[in-house]
């Protein structure tokens, strides 16, 4: 049996690029696809190419209406089984060259967007059979008590705080004149030693009770 067979997946962003990609994998794998996208023509040649296995949806991904149109599209193909939370845009600008418009439209398709789409599909998957779920590419669970298990009571800080420090990262990176300066940054002011990528990874209590052996 294939590893998808009488599943689910709906893919936002799907009908180019990576989502294509994703929506053919899985159709290969054994699963009905729903493709969801604001490229009407090109999703509809990909839900063609794709055949009975697949139904095109338009869907802004920042608008919680087409979410609920595209999780019951999903639901009359036999339930929802799980989500590519794929869609997101790139607009180049250096630093200086980006609007607080153009931003705030990043941060409500990249973010926002998947915020409302991790929070449609916990109740329609729980029905199905609390499967997994494919959050960009991570995968979490969706648990009896109608949560996407990504810490209690934590999405919205988590994803909302995660993004300034990738964002300061980058505006770093991009205004640095050599990488030296860069890497310092990264790791802030600060007069105590780097530690290796190991030691990062190895809780301090742990490290302490190595020492004491």
């Amino acid at each position: 049996m294939k590893p998808f067979q009488g599943k689910v997946v709906l893919v936002s962003g799907g009908a180019r690029g990576m989502g294509a990609a994703e929506a053919r994998m899985l159709v290969a794998e054994g699963a009905k696809v729903v493709i969801g996208d604001l490229r009407e023509d090109e999703g509809r040649r990909l839900a063609a190419e794709l055949g009975g296995a697949s139904v095109f949806v338009r869907q802004d991904v920042t608008e919680q209406v087409d979410w609920d149109r595209a999780v019951a599209a999903a639901e009359a193909l036999g339930g929802l089984h799980g989500l590519v939370n794929n869609a997101g845009i790139y607009k180049p600008a250096t630093l200086m060259e980006t609007g607080a418009a153009l931003f705030e439209r990043h941060l409500r398709v990249n973010q926002f967007g998947c915020f409302l789409g991790m929070k449609a599909v916990v109740g329609p998957m729980e029905r199905s059979g609390r499967s997994a779920t494919t959050l960009r590419r991570k995968t979490t669970r969706a648990s009896p008590w109608g949560e996407v298990r990504c810490g209690s009571g934590l999405p919205a800080i988590a994803g909302s705080r995660g993004a300034p420090t990738g964002g300061a990262r980058h505006r770093a990176d991009a205004r640095s004149p050599d990488r030296s300066r860069r890497s310092g940054r990264r790791r802030a002011s600060s007069s105590a030693p780097a530690r290796s990528s190991r030691q990062r990874r190895t809780p301090a209590r742990c490290r302490r009770a190595r020492r004491t052996r």
